[in-house]
């Protein structure tokens, strides 16, 4: 035991060492840094200040056989409850939060809140990125999921992404080099987005505000207001997953503190000090019945990551 403690200390010291004026924690919990308030701890939490720092930890990591992960502002996240091993890293400094006007195109880090990239552009009188207001998540994250709502998605609406590789190399392309689809960017699942630019096309505010204010209503009159980690499953093609899940009679349905929300049956909130392994049986319930009773295998949209305890 002294001798892993050792070990622990020493990484984190190199950590600090390349982020000096970043944020590292060791046993850093992680529950709160998502949405729905479920998971365990991250043996070391860093928050880099610039790219610099991020590629240093990054190329680190690499010589040490360190495994990493971003966590974002952790919406669409489920982290088990014994956390994570090696280092969380969360782009959640100023330096990744920057939204600069190019003409008709936004280009927005990618820590930025995606409310905050819908709200600048609705400023500017750009129409085309209203859907982004109600995602609970940042640029980053909306790039490695493909987020979408409303009938758009993220790659509709990019021209073009910056990412820094697993080695801490640093490039820049268009969406068509980046393979994405339906919920899912497997460009992003050995790059790290850093940002992207946001294409707007010229419309009066009033329009934007009109639309933005349909979206909001119809999100929030749909969505619950518990903590979630939003769409729980990706649709199937022959039904929408909150519907399949109505339509078997899991509204309602819980598992310790979890259970699936009476408003919307695709999300699963934390009403009552959930586990993440109450919301994992959960799951599995769902798509148990799902596949026995409809013969309908559903894929999560949420991702699971992390250590059973």
């Amino acid at each position: 035991m002294p001798e892993v403690m050792a070990t622990e200390n020493c990484i984190a010291e190199e950590l600090r060492a390349l982020a000096p004026r970043g944020v590292v924690k060791e046993s850093e919990p992680l529950a709160p840094k998502t949405t729905l308030r479920v998971g365990g701890a991250a043996d070391f939490y860093v928050e880099p200040a610039a790219e610099a720092e991020l590629g240093a930890i990054v190329a680190f990591c690499a010589r040490r056989g360190i495994s990493f992960r971003l966590i974002g502002r952790g919406s669409n996240l489920l982290i088990r409850d014994g956390g994570l091993r090696g280092v969380a890293i969360c782009l959640a400094a100023p330096a990744f939060s920057t939204l600069e006007t190019r003409g008709e195109s936004l280009r927005c880090g990618a820590g930025a809140r995606l409310k905050t990239v819908s709200a600048r552009a609705r400023e500017l009188s750009l129409a085309g990125l209203e859907f982004l207001e109600g995602i609970p998540g940042s640029v980053g994250g909306a790039l490695r999921m493909n987020a979408g709502a409303m009938g758009a998605a993220v790659f509709d609406v990019i021209t073009r992404v910056r990412y820094m590789d697993y080695e801490g190399r640093v490039g820049e392309c268009g969406p068509a080099e980046a393979p994405h689809q339906y919920r899912s960017s497997p460009f992003f699942r050995e790059r790290i987005a850093l940002a992207a630019d946001f294409k707007g096309r010229p419309a009066p505010r009033e329009t934007i505000l009109r639309t933005t204010a349909t979206f909001n209503e119809k999100r929030w009159s749909s969505q619950p207001k518990e903590p979630s980690a939003g769409c729980i499953f990706k649709n199937p093609a022959t039904v929408p997953a909150g519907k399949l899940i109505e339509e078997l009679g899991l509204k309602g349905q819980r598992v310790g503190g979890a259970s699936v929300s009476t408003v919307h049956g695709n999300f699963i909130v934390n009403d009552k000090g959930a586990t993440a392994a109450d919301v994992l049986e959960l799951i599995g319930l769902i798509k148990e019945r799902a596949k026995a009773e409809r013969g309908i295998e559903l894929e999560t949209e949420v991702e699971i990551i992390g250590e059973e305890i």
